[in-house]
């Protein structure tokens, strides 16, 4: 699993791509979508599957300026005929729920903590911990990475997921 961008990729951590998490509102899918060359991209191109984190907006909720671009990329990314997976509302409110304790106002959780929830969620009692690759608690400064950070510190506590910095240890190829 890589998102957005995916640093490192080709590089320290490998090749492989079984699911792409891109992020579907704000000026980053906007950017990817002037590009006429996106889906020539290297990580494009070895993505098995896309999951995008942000259910789609109803139209007047996207007015005046468009902030989600859900049905700009599908259409783009159809022709693919790869699998897209929307995250949906109800894991948003878990994730803030979550979040909340440890967060003024209503958190808006990242890509890759909602993306890592939703693979615990799906996982299976007594299966192995979810192995978390790169990801380094840093980006957009409208999400809560302290809070993310103690919810990582704990799941791992716990047994449920193994996080592993970028910077420590490649994710196997």
């Amino acid at each position: 699993m890589r998102f957005n961008n995916a640093a490192g990729f080709r590089g320290a951590t490998g090749s492989r791509v079984t699911h792409l998490a891109l992020v579907n509102r704000g000026g980053q899918m906007r950017e990817w979508l002037e590009d006429r060359h996106f889906l020539e991209r290297p990580l494009v191109r070895a993505a098995q599957a896309f999951i995008l984190p942000f259910p789609m907006l109803p139209d007047e909720h996207n007015r005046p300026e468009p902030i989600c671009w859900t049905s700009d990329i599908l259409a783009l990314l159809h022709p693919t005929g790869r699998p897209v997976h929307i995250l949906s509302e109800a894991l948003h409110d878990h994730a803030r729920d979550l979040l909340a304790p440890r967060t003024p106002g209503r958190p808006n959780p990242s890509t890759g903590f909602l993306v890592t929830l939703a693979l615990l969620c799906a996982r299976a009692p007594g299966a192995p911990p979810v192995q978390a690759y790169g990801f380094g608690f840093d980006g957009w400064p409208g999400h809560p990475w302290a809070a993310e950070r103690a919810w990582f510190v704990g799941e791992e506590a716990a047994g449920r997921l193994h996080l592993h910095p970028f910077e420590s240890a490649p994710c196997p190829r």
